[in-house]
């Protein structure tokens, strides 16, 4: 069995890096960075839903291999469609463009090395998908339901939060002004945090309550979680998006800050 959890782990990373070289030639054939997060979001659903339906041993899928693999795919299609509908409207990502600048001259050996960086880096994502899928024993049991609906919460409310902005965007009334209307006041970064929430799916659907050392494994969807919460409160999420709004609307987001917690949605400061 463990050989085989490996040999899963050696196909998922190898399919990530050659996905994530075609994020690379995409990008530099367009030079709009913003298709990198659309083919990211196609790609970890792709990889993740062939993961969830991986044989093992000859077996046929499961139920909770299916009910996986639906899952990933409902995220990744309406994230990756999202994404897709907002980089045909820009000509570059402004986080991508910055990190172009800096780079000078070495920008395309650094841009795919960094993609490289970002698709091996989204392993632990894939390989949670994976181990939850796997959690041996016929049919499904409370917790997967359970499962299903936080990341049914996590879409929708994701999906609420882009649709709040985009409208916020359209109209002309709030040129250079911060979005604080709906879930935008409760957090600077409501889709980031329901982006997170739903990953908390997997480790419901992948860990034995009854008997938790019958399936090890299980433990390691805990790092889906764990692993996009430090990305996107700490690495390519927050920071960057918080330096450029504080680079294009100065006071007003630094008064918006002072207000609204910063992750977590919680009550609005006075």
């Amino acid at each position: 069995m463990t050989i085989l959890y490996l040999e899963a782990l050696v196909v998922i990373a190898a399919s990530l890096s050659a996905l994530m070289a075609g994020a690379w030639l995409v990008q530099q054939r367009t030079g709009n960075s913003g298709w990198v997060d659309t083919i990211w979001t196609f790609s970890l659903g792709l990889v993740g839903a062939g993961s969830a339906l991986w044989p093992i041993e000859g077996a046929p899928q499961t139920d909770r291999q299916w009910l996986v693999a639906v899952l990933v795919a409902v995220w990744s299609l309406r994230l990756g469609v999202h994404i897709a509908i907002r980089s045909a409207g820009i000509s570059d990502d402004p986080r991508y463009a910055d990190f172009a600048r800096e780079w000078g001259a070495n920008s395309p050996r650094r841009m795919f090395i960094f993609l490289q960086n970002q698709g091996l880096g989204s392993i632990p994502l894939v390989f949670a998908i994976f181990v939850a899928a796997h959690m041996p024993g016929d049919g499904l049991r409370p917790a997967d339901y359970l499962g299903a609906l936080i990341l049914l919460i996590g879409i929708a409310g994701e999906a609420l939060a882009d649709a709040q902005l985009q409208a916020f965007r359209t109209n002309p009334a709030n040129k250079g002004r911060v979005c604080d209307a709906g879930l935008w006041r409760w957090s600077r970064h409501p889709n980031y945090f329901f982006e997170w929430f739903g990953w908390l799916a997997y480790p419901v659907i992948g860990i034995s309550y009854a008997d938790p050392l019958s399936y090890p494994w299980g433990f390691a969807a805990l790092l889906a979680p764990i692993f996009m919460y430090w990305i996107l409160v700490h690495v390519t999420g927050i920071p960057p998006l918080e330096a450029q709004m504080l680079r294009s609307r100065g006071d007003r987001y630094r008064d918006y800050q002072a207000r609204t917690s910063r992750f977590f949605p919680w009550l609005p400061q006075a």
